[in-house]
């Protein structure tokens, strides 16, 4: 207990240093163009400790708090409008711990290029040497996949991270564990490859480990609000990496078949079954390093995304609402229309989390947060009216594995849109602060990790593996 209390002390006087430091360069900054004289640096000065300190009560990290403060104060204060904007670019960067000498040694021995460049290959390989496996095991091609595609991308993105944030022996064992755990079950269950619950786990293991991938990213640190969010913004981002590099890939892999067959050669089984799993296992973990040193050109993209998209799939959900009320038709309980229903929900648990990530800090409401609610609302009214079809499909056909994951799924999804409108609400009349959205979203995150690991681990011996 002593030595968790020395640490927390240590890791509170580093974040107060790195305050002051940042306090300390915005005073300098601000008394070279202020003229109006000491006093006014410093009352601004007074002003923006205050932010701070109201933001940090509110459960933001220091140095975020700061910068938040920074934007508040440029409103009516000249020379401070003039630091945000010249330092706007790291604004949202993730303030990491401080670097010790031996990471820096190891930094110094192992480039981040060099590392990202020999994971992405190893990803690469690993899919290749799985297919040799399969062919020894005699096992179907498309059941090997199925059960392992995760695990040809997700580890050494999370080695990646282990190398990048080094949080510690602990948490590598852990997430070590973590994996071996999932690869072992997953291959050890005797599943019936015509059968879902297979592809229930498949569907669910990549949501159960980008939890593990996650507490990595954090440094071990995911207790904190903003680490969490900036294990949200970094998701976003790459997302739009892979998809601007698998867009990039597939033309050029095209063109280079295009190419060779002018002059005889075919290359279209070598792009299936080289190029294709090759470069899309190594596209993951380039991809989240190119979300890393150009995070905040991307995380404008990412920004911009949500606010177009975020009126446009209110104006759908709102749509398909009236058009249902007014025709008097139910929806059809298909298996693919459970599934487009949840990705719906799930798209708007991802626009409003980016859209949080995103924002400025002012905890005031203004349009974008009513707009909001007009999608959360929506998203509510539509996940009830897919739980009564769930339910009806039940009680008039009997439980499987697909419904009950399908209901389950709907549940959770529910409490978090519900609690989420609530709190829009509370926002939009003053009582409560847009960041008690956002703690709430961070914090229910692990919840969709532990169902997608129940479902993972518990669903196929439940349903005898059918």
């Amino acid at each position: 207990m002593a030595r968790v209390e020395k640490e927390a002390k240590e890791s509170e006087r580093g974040r107060g240093a790195s305050l002051e430091a940042r306090l300390g360069r915005w005073r300098a900054h601000v008394q070279r163009r202020c003229a109006d004289g000491p006093d006014a640096a410093g009352a601004a000065e007074e002003r923006l400790r205050g932010a701070t300190a109201e933001l940090v009560s509110r459960g933001l990290e220091p140095d975020e708090a700061f910068l938040v403060a920074v934007r508040r104060v440029s409103v009516d204060h000249a020379p401070t409008a003039e630091y945000a904007r010249q330092n706007l670019a790291r604004v949202w960067e993730p303030q990491g711990e401080p670097e010790s000498d031996a990471d820096a040694a190891r930094r110094r021995r192992f480039p981040e290029f060099v590392v990202v460049l020999t994971l992405a290959v190893v990803a690469a390989v690993s899919v290749k040497l799985a297919g040799l496996a399969e062919a020894a095991s005699g096992e179907r091609a498309d059941a090997f996949y199925v059960r392992n595609a995760a695990f040809f991308t997700l580890p050494w993105l999370a080695a990646y991270f282990l190398w990048k944030r080094f949080p510690g022996r602990r948490v590598a064992v852990l997430t070590g564990i973590g994996f071996a755990v999932a690869f072992v079950l997953v291959n050890a269950y005797p599943f019936d490859m015509d059968g879902m619950t297979v592809v229930l786990s498949a569907l669910h293991m990549p949501i159960a480990l980008w939890l593990l991938v996650g507490i990595v990213y954090t440094g071990g640190k995911w207790s904190r609000m903003g680490r969490r969010m900036d294990f949200v913004r970094f998701s976003g981002d790459l997302v739009i990496c892979f998809v601007l590099i698998a867009l990039g890939g597939g033309a050029l892999t095209a063109l280079s078949v295009a190419l060779f067959s002018s002059i005889g050669l075919d290359l279209e089984q070598f792009a299936e079954n080289w190029i294709l799993p090759c470069g899309v296992c190594g596209a993951v973990t380039v991809s989240a390093w190119l979300a890393e040193v150009r995070r905040g050109m991307i995380g404008g993209m990412a920004l911009l995304l949500a606010r177009v998209f975020t009126p446009l799939l209110s104006i759908v959900l709102v749509v398909f609402l009236s058009t249902m009320v007014w025709t008097r038709q139910g929806i059809t309980v298909e298996r693919h229309v459970l599934v487009a229903f949840d990705v719906i929900l799930i798209l708007v648990v991802c626009l409003l989390l980016y859209s949080l990530s995103s924002r400025d800090g002012s905890d005031r409401a203004d349009w974008s947060h009513r707009l909001q609610l007009v999608l959360v609302v929506c998203a509510v009214l539509v996940d009830i009216v897919a739980l009564a079809a769930v339910l009806d499909r039940i009680s008039e056909y009997g439980a499987s594995a697909n419904k009950l994951a399908a209901l389950a799924e709907n549940l959770i999804l529910l409490v978090n849109l519900a609690w989420t409108a609530w709190l829009y609400v509370r926002v939009l009349r003053g009582k409560a602060a847009v960041s008690a959205i956002e703690r709430w979203q961070t914090a229910y995150l692990p919840v969709y990790a532990a169902w997608a690991a129940v479902v993972v681990v518990l669903f196929p011996p439940l349903f005898r593996f059918a």
